[in-house]
């Protein structure tokens, strides 16, 4: 299997450089899972994107600080990638609403503000990869923007607290997750630190409070994969 991986996350801050980047945590989160499956990465965030998808079996699109409804030149590119593949493909937070977008969805503010903090999502339609999640699975959630309006035949899979689409998926080609499975608790705990003045008080209290809970990322990884393989056997 080769996977695209789509980075769209802008953040080149001097925190940033300090951490993995979202290609090597997206690429240790797939062969945590697929040891042999192999991953390149693209920063469509600075435009570099692929000049032909026909060496790849499924596309991953990551997180951002940015927002779908950003009028940036690579946004509407992405959007138009998104629209125009059949590949399969799998979107976590900032990738889950551009998916979104991109197929006749909506994406608004979030009604109670920041989601942020190891967040349990609750298995609303199982679907056949995600049999190892069981009826819920905790990630880590770090946003501020959700879906709101789903695209044609579209399904939710996931609903979370304040989060009524947590996850949905579009027959057996598109799968998604508003939380981020490659974040490990210590980047969380560094990015809740750093970013702790931006988002109050009150935000980073709750948001310490879940961190001594244990996260579902490697079944969650297992399931992506799980999904990834039944797409392409089609």
């Amino acid at each position: 299997m080769h996977l695209a991986i789509l980075v769209t996350n802008t953040d080149l801050s001097d925190f940033a450089h300090q951490h993995p980047f979202d290609a090597e945590k997206f690429r240790a989160m797939v062969q945590g899972a697929r040891r042999d499956w192999a991953c390149t990465a693209f920063r469509v965030h600075l435009n570099e994107f692929p000049s032909s998808l026909a060496p790849f079996d499924g596309i991953i699109i990551t997180g951002s600080p940015a927002s779908v409804r950003d009028t940036d030149p690579w946004v509407a590119r992405l959007m138009d990638l998104i629209r125009g593949t059949d590949l399969p493909m799998f979107g976590a937070c900032y990738g889950h609403q551009a998916i979104a977008v991109a197929l006749g969805g909506a994406v608004e503010d979030n009604p109670h503000g920041w989601s942020f903090g190891l967040e349990r999502s609750e298995v609303t339609t199982p679907q056949p990869w995600m049999k190892g999640l069981g009826g819920s699975y905790r990630q880590f959630a770090a946003h501020k923007e959700q879906v709101t309006a789903l695209p044609d035949e579209a399904q939710i899979v996931a609903k979370a607290k304040g989060v009524p689409c947590a996850g949905f998926v579009i027959g057996k080609r598109v799968y998604t997750t508003q939380n981020h499975p490659e974040m490990t608790p210590a980047f969380f705990a560094a990015l809740l630190a750093e970013y702790g003045a931006v988002l109050g008080e009150d935000v980073v209290a709750s948001a310490k409070a879940t961190l001594a809970g244990q996260d579902d990322n490697a079944a969650y990884a297992e399931s992506a994969a799980a999904f990834f393989e039944q797409a392409v056997s089609e």
